[in-house]
């Protein structure tokens, strides 16, 4: 098999390159394509995201249309919490509802790590959620990616 192409930014990791591949890494989980999302991490990956633990890339894919066949209109931000080398250390939100039409807020921290042509080859997920009422909805832009001007985390209070 041919090695992939790189996948920019890669490490090492300055400032402005991890926070670029946070906001990547935002624009895939939003637009909702397991196949695709899945293409940003090793064949190999391993992930731990709650008491799910996926490994390589048809897991990841298998896992991911999993939950977004239940974790109905998805919005996510992601923020950077801190950098070294190949390792990123990421804070995020999202909002869903179910079929029931209950909404839900769940919060995180990521911890990747990228192989030395930016793709993810670990990721460990620590999530918490609780419901949240219509009216406590903070993430309202259409479907798909986060506007540029829209609120980060921080700005929101989260």
């Amino acid at each position: 098999m041919a090695p992939e192409a790189p996948r920019h930014p890669s490490p090492p990791f300055t400032k402005e390159s991890a926070i670029q591949k946070v906001r990547l890494a935002e624009d895939g989980w939003n637009g909702r394509n397991p196949s695709q999302v899945a293409l940003a991490y090793t064949p190999d990956s391993k992930w731990r995201n709650r008491a799910d633990f996926p490994e390589g890339r048809d897991q990841i894919e298998a896992f991911l249309s999993r939950k977004w066949a239940k974790e109905l209109d998805y919005r996510l931000i992601k923020e950077l919490w801190a950098y070294d080398g190949n390792r990123i250390a990421v804070r995020y939100a999202y909002e869903y509802r179910d079929d029931s039409g209950n909404w839900f807020r769940a919060y995180g921290n990521e911890n990747w790590e990228f192989d030395t042509n930016g793709y993810m080859e670990r990721r460990f997920a620590s999530i918490n959620e609780h419901p949240i009422k219509p009216a406590d909805r903070k993430f309202h832009w259409p479907l798909g990616r986060r506007p540029d001007n829209h609120p980060s985390l921080s700005d929101l209070g989260l």
